[in-house]
């Protein structure tokens, strides 16, 4: 569909990449990867058609339709939510406005023999196919659907973009890119301003409904789950290979090693031939062997080995002091603005050397929890600090409100006290701002580089309370494993507010939910805590009030019941006949509503697994989907239910007075 020829580019005579060439097929997921530089953005724009190569050539079908959202772009704020979002549809609402205007005026033509009136017809018929081709119901449904999906409340839709952040309009754009259902998707890091929810939303739709796909990111998670081919762009070359990321580490791991073995054997028969050379140089009986030995020096090819970079960062925490047994005391806290509740009846308590992790929707209320545990915004309800607790606070804006018109060096000399100052060279080395790249100003720092810089900062002082907002965004793979490491040897206490899955698996054994103005503990890593909502299937945030044959079933008891059947500090009495009876007739009900539960759950798993088989064979129809959005919903309220009448019945067993 793509066809990349000989593509070379060069900048400032420094060539970034060299007559590469591949070919993206019609249906292609592929990851673009490589180190910081290696070109992967600049080969996005090339086949976007926004940049030209210094040389080779870009072969694409006439009426091939591409999808390009950069990193950052331009963003108008002169309409609505909704508006913005209906421009993905303007050429269809265009070519529907001109076929009305038509179909007005051959209703008042009656020259039926002239060309005039036979061009109006064809013109007709043409803007009819175009509309009828066009696999796009309903509009608004769509956006609705793809709004939704990436976040948004069906309240701001009728909102300016002026009133969201520069992250939730480039949700906006994103959505008009997926509503076009262009023939080539070019995404680069698109998951970089959205939270869990809307990151396994997008991995679905690319899944079922996008066509091509080239992106660049850094989640891991995000690469396995959505592309199956990974193209690496290193040392100016490219090599592809047919798997997801995972699998291509792997791979890459053992071509390097190829690479290497072969390389020091040519290295080490170069030295042997060299060594010849210059022993038998002056003797005439080896002058005819001396010469061949110089014929095959000179032709031999010089092997390369791929860029492995050797600058390591070396994160490690300063020892934490010791703080009290509990760090954080959360009791009945909530925040408001005005009317808008942002959360309410938060309650909980984190131990010393917990890790623990801040998930929900962008909104609702995770960095707004993390001000008011460091104090910056007025709260209501109990927040109690523990004994010596040192907070160290990453912002999620962090990186941003570094001097730019300053070093590298001086970023840090300017916060750096006492024996510290003496070592800032080695510790900027350590985080791989060694020579050089120390004098850089922050202006010309790349964002990964901006947040390791920030990083710095925070290291400067000890610390026994970390508290990460979005630390890994601008980060590449590799550093964000370092920090991990490094945050999973920290003896102090972690909060980390993240929707980089794999980056918390394994980090964190507590998840805390935002959501619908509540804050929800849940015991585990994330994906215990994923696989309990069933987020797999994001289709779940157009939650609709729906009922399947199956039904859900209800806990109802009959009569009411006195408390008072015993008198504090007395032995309960026995519980007359009629009392015995009501009892067993109660517990009868609740093992009854309990049963129906069950077998309605198991009815919804059945379905659901039979929709996942059709949806894994390759039937993506609207029809299933939504279908499978409907039962995944269902299947959630019913264990809802199951978990009351469980609990219930358990409180009629332990409680013999009912």
């Amino acid at each position: 569909m793509i066809s990349i020829n000989n593509l070379s580019v060069e900048f400032s005579s420094r060539p970034l990449f060299t007559d590469i060439s591949f070919v993206v097929n019609p249906t292609d997921k592929i990851a673009l990867v490589g180190k910081n530089g290696a070109g992967k953005s600049t080969l996005l724009k090339i086949l976007a058609g926004e940049q030209e190569p210094t040389s080779g050539s870009i072969g694409r079908p006439s009426g091939l339709t591409i999808g390009y959202l950069p990193q950052q772009m331009k963003i108008a704020d002169d309409t609505t939510i909704l508006e913005e979002t209906k421009k993905a549809f303007k050429e269809r609402l265009d070519m529907e406005a001109e076929l009305e205007k038509l179909n007005v005026s051959l209703a008042e033509r009656e020259d039926y023999e002239s060309e005039d009136y036979a061009r109006l017809l064809e013109k007709i018929e043409f803007l009819s196919h175009r509309i009828a081709v066009d696999d796009t119901t309903n509009v608004e449904a769509e956006i609705e659907r793809t709004l939704v999906g990436l976040g948004f409340l069906r309240t701001d839709f009728d909102r300016p973009t002026s009133e969201f952040s520069g992250g939730w309009r480039m949700r906006v754009e994103l959505a008009k890119i997926l509503l076009r259902r262009p023939d080539v998707l070019l995404l680069d890091e698109p998951t970089n301003h959205l939270d869990i929810e809307s990151i396994q939303w997008l991995e679905q739709f690319i899944a079922t409904k996008a066509k091509a796909v080239v992106l660049v990111s850094h989640d891991r998670a995000f690469l396995d789950n959505v592309t199956k081919r990974t193209i690496e762009i290193s040392c100016g070359k490219i090599y592809d290979y047919k798997v997801s990321y995972t699998p291509f580490v792997k791979l890459r791991e053992e071509r390097v090693a190829q690479q290497m073995r072969a390389y020091e054997n040519q290295q080490k028969l170069i030295a042997d031939t060299k060594d010849f050379i210059e022993r038998f140089r002056y003797k005439a009986t080896k002058a005819v062997q001396v010469q061949s030995r110089i014929k095959q020096l000179e032709k031999i090819v010089p092997i390369e080995v791929d860029e492995v970079d050797t600058s390591r960062l070396r994160l490690k925490f300063p020892p934490a002091p010791r703080s009290g047994d509990f760090p954080l005391i959360v009791v009945n806290l909530g925040k408001t603005y005005g009317d808008h509740v942002v959360f309410s009846g938060a309650e909980f308590t984190l131990r010393r050397g917990e890790k623990v992790a801040f998930v929900g929707k962008n909104g609702e209320g995770k960095s707004t929890l993390v001000k008011c545990i460091m104090g910056q915004i007025p709260f209501d309800g109990h927040l109690k600090l523990g004994h010596n607790v040192k907070i160290g606070y990453f912002a999620q804006n962090q990186a941003q409100l570094l001097d730019e018109s300053i070093s590298v060096f001086d970023t840090i000399d300017n916060v750096a006290v006492g024996d510290i100052r003496t070592r800032i060279r080695d510790i900027l080395g350590a985080f791989m701002f060694g020579g050089e790249a120390s004098d850089k100003k922050v202006k010309v720092l790349s964002g990964g580089e901006k947040t390791r810089l920030a990083m710095i900062k925070l290291l400067l002082e000890p610390v026994n309370f970390l508290i990460l907002d979005e630390p890994t965004n601008h980060l590449d793979m590799k550093t964000k494993d370092i920090l991990k490491d490094a945050i999973k040897d920290f003896d102090g206490t972690v909060i980390v507010v993240s929707h980089d899955r794999e980056f918390l698996d394994g980090l964190v054994e507590k998840v805390y939910e935002f959501g619908g103005g509540k804050v929800k503990e849940n015991l585990g890593g994330i994906y215990e805590f994923l696989n309990k909502k069933r987020l797999e299937n994001l289709s779940d945030l157009e939650r609709k009030d729906i009922s399947l044959s199956s039904g859900a079933a209800s806990i109802t008891t009959s009569g009411t019941v006195d408390e008072a059947t015993c008198d504090e500090g007395l032995q309960p009495r026995q519980l007359s006949y009629a009392e015995q009876k009501e009892r067993e007739k109660t517990l009868r009900k609740a093992e009854k509503a309990l049963k129906a539960s069950e077998e309605a759950i198991a009815d919804l798993e059945n379905r659901q697994a039979e929709l996942e088989r059709r949806l894994a064979s390759g039937d993506a129809s609207d029809e299933v989907l939504r279908e499978y959005s409907e039962v995944s919903s269902c299947l959630d309220k019913e264990m809802e239910v199951w978990e009351e009448a469980q609990s219930h019945l358990d409180e009629l067993k332990v409680k013999p007075d009912i």
